[in-house]
């Protein structure tokens, strides 16, 4: 649904459920990239549980901020600005999706002692994904109908 297809229904104009999902698919790439990345980096180097996933979540954010970064500055904002622009509209989004993600991975039995050769592994973390995409969404649409979030990114595009 387009903005000019937008019925009023308390929030602003532009809070669709289709600007949500496309704000949290962005997300959830760069929250996917960052995770999987930082994975395969702690298990390579056999780091235990807890490294590994305190930089698979360091990366997600590091990722996640980069392609809203690298969007507004391909539209004319300068880095300075675009930084800002990435931490309003992404840092909640991000947090949401991590928390949801990793607590479905955390609490799926064998999941975190899962190596990434294993089914386990990529069904816990894509489960987390899926899961984190369904909470993250609705939080997302809340955001951008009162101007914050990825509202902030649209004004530069």
């Amino acid at each position: 649904m387009d903005h000019a297809m937008h019925h009023h229904t308390g929030t602003a104009p532009g809070a669709t459920w289709s600007m949500a999902i496309r704000a949290t698919l962005h997300c959830l790439l760069g929250c996917a990239v960052g995770e999987i990345l930082g994975m395969v980096i702690g298990t390579a180097l056999l780091w235990g549980n807890v490294p590994t996933m305190a930089l698979a979540i360091g990366l997600a954010f590091v990722f996640g901020y980069s392609f809203t970064l690298f969007a507004v500055v391909r539209a004319g904002v300068s880095l300075k600005a675009a930084v800002k622009i990435a931490l309003a509209a992404d840092t909640v989004s991000i947090a949401v999706m991590e928390l949801v993600d990793n607590a479905i991975i955390a609490l799926t039995p064998g999941a975190m002692d899962a190596h990434l050769s294993e089914g386990l592994f990529w069904y816990a973390l894509l489960g987390g994904f899926a899961a984190a995409f369904l909470v993250t969404t609705p939080v997302n649409k809340w955001m951008i109908g009162r101007g914050k979030g990825h509202a902030v990114v649209h004004a530069h595009h």
